[in-house]
């Protein structure tokens, strides 16, 4: 036998076992996903393995989640933070049905090492405790401000605080609730923001009236529990809140309006200084937006619709900031849905906005990437689309049924659901394509990504 035939032989049979001449790749947990099902107003959830392939193990019902009325209530918005996912519930009674929270401990703990974290899924997930009775308002924005949740109860005017740290592992559920504080503030549709854990900012919807443009100001440590201010923007209907660089910007009916609140003391009575940011007219009437994400020092949004449709970045860290206009490419019919922010292991910052439209307009579903710093030079002033993406269907009927997204703490993959096609879809960071569309069945909508690969440490 030639010496590179024993060489071969020696590949299948060793102590007189065969063995194959490449082994499958183990599956291994990349992240667990969390998604809200509009068909059934479940909240389900799946580990998503990498392998070979990717997979997705069968979507379950996280343990002791309430059984929602279809016909009278629908899960709102999520947020996570220190290992539990916090949801809100709306009835269509104005509160006075069953609406509230449910808190929920993920089963993913993160262990961290400096400039990594290992992760750890350690069991199913399980609710800790919910509270739904006809005393909570009617919760529609939930908002998560240095890990710590806030959940705005619209008809009692004030929101729920929960903070994952004052939370034990021995708490049973009458203990978590007892350590759900509320704080009075704003009014009718209530957005907020929260600055350094110590004071809250919170609007009124009104467009016209006294409330018309009212903002409340409650310090968070008091005792007294209390607003203890209130001012008013020029022009109310404010849906839309967030706080940067000791700045808070709000989202009114004409642009956008922000307060300095670096020198802010508790006795502080008179009216701020109150700065406006045009985004400019269309058909004689001002643009506005109806939300704020952040990122590294800008605050993001999006703006107009169609061939209008706009996404604006704003320098909170700027003594006077103005804004940047980057021009989406939308079709007559589409509002811009997002944007959802990344910045990836290497590269640009990058954000991803999809063109939603109603199910009764003809338009394509599409998803836009765009690059936040193509020339890598720390100025975001060179913004671009970078490309776009053919996307399963979408199903909205009203706040439903739009695409949403989230990414892996890895930063390797976005998951995305398309609500009309009953998938969750794959996206790499790195490739820039979808790599696989994941079956879920029904109507998956907001998604929740918590954790990385899991450690084998």
């Amino acid at each position: 036998m030639t010496r590179a035939l024993m060489i071969i032989a020696l590949l299948f049979v060793v102590n007189g076992s065969r063995l194959p001449l490449a082994q499958a790749a183990e599956p291994r947990i990349a992240t667990r996903i969390f998604f809200q099902d509009d068909e059934t107003h479940e909240l389900k959830w799946s580990d998503v393995k990498i392998g070979d392939s990717i997979q997705l193990t069968a979507p379950a019902l996280v343990e002791g989640f309430p059984k929602l009325k279809l016909e009278q209530q629908t899960l709102v918005q999520m947020e996570a933070a220190a290992g539990l996912l916090l949801v809100g519930v709306r009835d269509d009674e104005d509160g006075s049905f069953q609406s509230g929270w449910v808190l929920i401990d993920t089963g993913v703990v993160e262990e961290e090492h400096g400039d990594h974290s290992h992760w750890y899924y350690t069991h199913a997930p399980r609710v800790r405790a919910s509270l739904l009775d006809e005393k909570q308002g009617n919760p529609a924005h939930l908002y998560c401000y240095d890990d710590v949740f806030y959940l705005a109860n619209d008809r009692m005017n004030g929101y729920t605080r929960i903070d994952p740290s004052s939370i034990s592992p021995m708490d049973n559920e009458e203990a978590i609730r007892k350590k759900a504080e509320f704080i009075p503030g704003g009014g009718g549709h209530i957005t907020l923001a929260v600055v350094n854990k110590s004071l809250g900012f919170s609007s009124w919807i009104d467009r016209e009236g006294p409330n018309k443009g009212r903002v409340d100001v409650t310090p968070i440590n008091s005792s007294s529990r209390k607003v203890d201010s209130s001012f008013n923007l020029p022009s109310g209907g404010i849906h839309g809140a967030t706080t940067l660089h000791n700045k808070v910007f709000f989202a009114p009916a004409d642009g956008i309006c922000w307060v300095d609140v670096s020198n802010w003391h508790s006795d502080h009575k008179d009216p701020p200084a109150i700065h406006h940011v045009s985004l400019g007219m269309v058909d004689n009437k001002p643009l506005r937006t109806g939300s704020f994400t952040t990122i590294e020092q800008y605050v993001a949004f999006t703006t107009g619709s169609g061939k209008e449709s706009a996404l604006g970045l704003i320098d909170a860290s700027k003594s006077n900031p103005d804004w940047i206009r980057i021009p989406l490419p939308l079709a007559d019919g589409n509002r811009a849905v997002g944007p959802y922010f990344l910045k990836p292991r290497k590269g640009s910052p990058l954000a991803f906005i999809f063109h939603g439209h109603p199910a009764s307009v003809d338009a394509p579903n599409r998803l836009t990437l765009i690059e936040l710093d193509p020339n890598g030079d720390g100025l975001w002033s060179d913004a671009q689309v970078a490309e776009e993406f053919d996307v399963g269907k979408s199903r909205v009927e009203g706040h439903s049924g739009h695409h949403a997204l989230d990414f892996d703490a890895d930063r390797r993959r976005a998951f995305f659901t398309n609500p009309g096609e009953g998938t969750v879809s794959v996206f790499s960071i790195a490739d820039r394509k979808t790599v696989a569309n994941l079956h879920v069945g029904g109507i998956p909508s907001k998604i929740v990504a918590i954790g990385g690969r899991a450690s084998q440490h």
